[in-house]
């Protein structure tokens, strides 16, 4: 059985995963960097990323690949959904129960060993709908 790497701790991870687990927007890499770049003036973008994905690998981070050009990240590592803006790309948590029973549903109908589900829905949030209605666009609601 393979050893799991150990990291040693660094002021930058750490406050990289405290900025992440006090915010609730889901932000990108660069958003991080922008947050900390004054308070660790020697900070790079690739650290950031650097210690963003040790943290995804330790579990103590969420990555959640949006569909757009950067992944955005979750300090909350609660089982959750989240709802997406087509549109802006934002993300939302979902204060909604978790549907326990897809995962046996799954297992029934599979040779899997079902480790965890992600469930996203996708939209357009309240501010985008805004917009749009202001600009005369319009886009189809089912």
């Amino acid at each position: 059985m393979a050893r799991k790497k150990r990291y040693r701790t660094s002021p930058q991870r750490e406050r990289i995963l405290e900025l992440l687990r006090n915010t609730d927007i889901h932000p990108t890499a660069d958003w991080v960097y922008e947050q900390l770049k004054k308070e660790f003036p020697k900070l790079s973008l690739g650290t950031v990323y650097r210690n963003i994905r040790i943290l995804v690998q330790e579990g103590l981070l969420q990555r959640i690949p949006a569909g757009s050009t950067f992944d955005r990240f979750d300090g909350n590592l609660k089982t959750h959904y989240h709802v997406i803006c087509d549109q802006c790309g934002k993300i939302v948590d979902l204060d909604i129960p978790v549907d326990e029973t897809l995962e046996k549903k799954v297992r029934q109908c599979t040779d899997f060993t079902i480790l965890r589900h992600r469930v996203e829905f996708h939209g357009i949030c309240p501010e985008c709908q805004s917009k749009t209605k202001k600009g005369g666009l319009k886009w189809q609601e089912d």
